[in-house]
C-alpha cells in the first residue's frame, strides 16, 4: 500500500477544478477508498485550506470545507508537541512557509511522497514529492 501526504496547495486546485491537480487528487481519493493508498494531511494545512476559503471567497465555501473534509478519505493529522518541533525545525532551516512546514514534516514521518505543486517545497532537500504541474521537482 502507497501512503502519501497532501499539501494545501492540491486541496484547493481541486476545489478550484484546476487541472492537473483535480485528475491527481480524484485519483488518489478513489485509490484510498479501494484502500491500495493511505492519504493523510496535517491539521495545519487544513485549518489553512479553511483560513484561504474564507479569506479569498466566503465564509460558506470555507464552512463547506470543512464539513467536506471530515468526509473526505484522508486522515488529517493534529500534530503532536514532537511534530511541532519537527515542523519548527524545518521553517528555520528552509525558506517555506509555516504551514508547508508540517505538510513537510508529515510526509517525513511517514517516510512518503508529498503531494504537491508548489514550488516553495523545492527547497527542502531531503523531501520527496509527487509533483503535480508541469515542472519536475523531485
Amino acid at each position: 500500500m502507497k501512503t502519501r501526504v497532501l499539501d494545501t496547495w492540491p486541496i484547493l486546485e481541486w476545489m478550484n477544478g484546476r487541472q492537473p491537480a483535480t485528475d491527481v487528487v480524484e485519483k488518489l481519493f478513489d485509490e484510498s477508498l479501494a484502500g491500495s493508498t493511505r492519504l493523510f494531511m496535517s491539521a495545519i494545512n487544513a485549518g489553512e485550506v479553511y483560513y484561504f476559503l474564507r479569506k479569498t471567497h466566503s465564509e460558506r465555501i470555507a464552512e463547506s470545507w470543512r464539513e467536506l473534509s471530515a468526509t473526505l478519505p484522508v486522515t488529517i493529522e493534529v500534530p503532536t508537541a514532537d511534530e511541532i518541533w519537527d515542523a519548527a525545525l524545518l521553517k528555520g532551516q528552509y525558506p517555506i512557509a509555516y504551514a508547508d512546514a508540517f505538510a513537510a514534516a508529515l510526509a517525513q514521518k511517514y517516510r512518503c511522497p508529498l503531494v504537491t505543486g508548489d514550488p516553495e517545497f523545492r527547497s527542502v532537500p531531503d523531501l520527496e514529492r509527487d509533483w503535480i504541474g508541469s515542472a519536475t521537482a523531485s
